[in-house]
């Protein structure tokens, strides 16, 4: 773009441009009026006003995450920018790439205590990758071009750029770089060829080996890589709460591990003598107590973070790089090599008991209806398990946080990439709502001049669904259409389930005193729909699915269901409480 003179909000909306942005989400304020007035004047994009920053954050997030592509959200000051905090911390723990403007006051009202003047900045440090306080307008076109390569690069994460007020109306020369060069900020992409070839003779020579796949897997758009390598290897996996879907359908795929995760792969992790982690963290909800987790295995860990390696387990095989690219070279060494006759006997006693874990304690639950429970007779894996059914590889399933979340990544059929959105570092309640506005709006981009229909849905509780339910008004306005369900126990059920368990029954202020969510619904102008057994649940379902609106769906389930497998906090994963 040959140089232009142009005020600090036409360089943002030219920036935005020509980084390829189609929607932001934002909620106009005093500090971002200059650049909200250049919103009013382009075309490039489109705008979603949202009902509070809070959710602006979350669907440019589910957007990202659904799309692979940055999300943006735009946010004034003081208390919108507090407001949007939570929402950038969620972004963080889950390595997702956002570039979020924050309107903040005059350069020479900063420091003076001034209406609605907050240390974005300073707040905004540990829960992001990067930050800004632009303090000319000379160097707003690097400062933005520089966030959007942050962002996405490397390990991706959330950027803030923290825009005053008189900076947003100075004029200045709009020179946009065509490539930028960081020398602090440099990621390695390409593994050491030599701890690649190290790992492969490891794999060729383990008994009992396991890939443990993580949400660095969905990130790195690793799918089919890691599917070509368990299928040359006929290794088993595992996988991570955020990497629900990579391996499944694999013949050797054995579940999700950790805190809530299946027998099988708990079992498998805790006595594989090989754990070959792609792209995950080893957090706490998923190692258990870490001085027990795979303790008779050596570990791998590839990530594209180098401080992620040996930050909680000690390693054997690090390998830094972009995840493709090390997958591409560790095929490479495996796909024309061939185990020992010693270790294929191994691995298949190996197999042999993995399948027994497997049938012994698989995924169950009571399906029967008692009908003398009111309102209460629906199983909630049941309506998970019959959502899939019915939709299958047509939907992405967002959730909000709690049981509902565990009971989702356990009970869905996962088909296709990037079909599971979850708040998983954080844990956000309130996330689902406007997360899955975020993804229904990129699967209107992804789907456009194709002939198929895909659809976005939020399974939620009663409780994190009030968190952020004003933004059924957005999608009524803006023409956004998911399919909110919500699995109603009349409990924060989690917590709950915790004081059931460990604090002898005593349920301290988690009964929920709930509206009438259909005529909550209703009141917005979305879809509102009630369910109380499996006719009435599939009849809601179909409704929803074939309105063009938001919709609403109260499910009423059984009030004493709880998240099973469970690893209670600071135990090994083979400590598990099965019924």
């Amino acid at each position: 773009m040959a140089k232009q003179q142009m005020n600090g909000s036409r360089m943002l909306i030219e920036a935005l441009h020509l980084e390829g942005v189609s929607v932001i989400f934002g909620y106009p304020g005093g500090a971002v009026l200059n650049v909200y007035d250049e919103i009013y004047k382009q075309d490039y994009f489109r705008h979603i006003l949202t009902r509070h920053e809070q959710a602006a954050v979350h669907a440019a997030d589910g957007y990202a995450r659904a799309s692979g592509k940055v999300g943006v959200a735009i946010i004034t000051s003081g208390p919108g920018f507090t407001n949007a905090v939570t929402g950038i911390a969620t972004a963080f723990t889950d390595s997702i790439p956002l570039v979020v403007i924050s309107g903040q006051v005059p350069l020479t009202q900063i420091g003076t205590d001034s209406f609605q003047e907050i240390d974005a900045v300073g707040i905004s440090r540990p829960c992001t990758k990067h930050n800004y306080l632009v303090k000319s307008i000379d160097e707003l076109p690097r400062i933005l071009k520089e966030a959007f390569y942050i962002a996405r690069s490397g390990r991706p994460g959330p950027v803030l750029i923290d825009l005053p007020k008189d900076i947003s109306a100075q004029v200045g020369e709009f020179d946009y770089p065509n490539s930028i060069s960081l020398a602090s900020y440099k990621p390695t992409t390409k593994g050491n060829a030599k701890q690649i070839k190290k790992l492969a003779n490891a794999i060729l020579e383990s008994h009992n080996p396991l890939f443990y796949i993580g949400g660095g897997a969905v990130i790195a758009n690793s799918h089919d890589l890691v599917k070509k390598l368990l299928e040359i290897t006929q290794i088993p996996s595992v996988e991570t709460l955020m990497a629900r879907g990579v391996a499944q359908g694999d013949s050797n795929f054995l579940g999700m591990l950790g805190m809530h995760g299946t027998y099988a792969a708990n079992m498998a992790t805790s006595e594989c003598d090989l754990l070959i982690s792609l792209g995950a963290r080893f957090d706490d909800r998923v190692t258990g107590k870490v001085s027990e987790f795979a303790k008779f295995a050596k570990i791998a860990h590839i990530d594209i973070d180098p401080s992620s390696i040996g930050k909680i387990i000690n390693v054997n095989y690090p390998i830094v790089g972009d995840l493709n690219l090390v997958l591409q070279e560790l095929i490479k060494e495996l796909q024309d090599r061939a185990p020992t006759q010693e270790v294929v006997e191994a691995r298949r006693a190996w197999l042999t008991k993995l399948k027994k874990w497997s049938s012994s304690h698989p995924l169950s639950y009571n399906d029967s209806q008692d009908s003398n429970v009111s309102k209460a007779v629906l199983k909630p894996q049941w309506v998970i398990e019959e959502t899939g059914k019915i939709l299958g590889d047509k939907a992405i399933v967002v959730t909000d946080v709690g049981q509902h979340q565990m009971w989702a990544a356990q009970f869905y059929p996962f088909s296709t990439k990037r079909q599971f959105i979850t708040s998983g570092g954080l844990g956000t309640m309130g996330f689902g709502m406007p997360a899955t506005m975020g993804v229904s709006v990129a699967l209107q981009e992804m789907c456009e001049g194709e002939n198929k229909q895909r659809y976005a849905i939020n399974f939620s509780g009663d409780g994190g669904i009030l968190m952020n339910i004003q933004e059924l008004m957005t999608c009524v306005e803006s023409d956004i259409k998911t399919i909110n369900i919500i699995l109603n126990n009349g409990y924060l059920g989690m917590v709950k389930q915790w004081q059931e368990f460990f604090y002898e029954r005593r349920l301290s202020h988690v009964k929920l005193t709930q509206p009438n969510f259909k005529l909550l619904a209703e009141s917005f102008g979305a879809l509102g729909l009630e369910a109380h057994d499996k006719e009435s649940f599939r009849e809601a379902l179909n409704q929803a699915i074939e309105s063009p609106k938001v919709s609403l769906i109260n499910v009423y389930v059984d009030k004493d269901e709880i998240v099973l497998p469970m690893v209670p906090g600071g135990n090994p994963l083979y400590k598990m409480i099965l019924e």
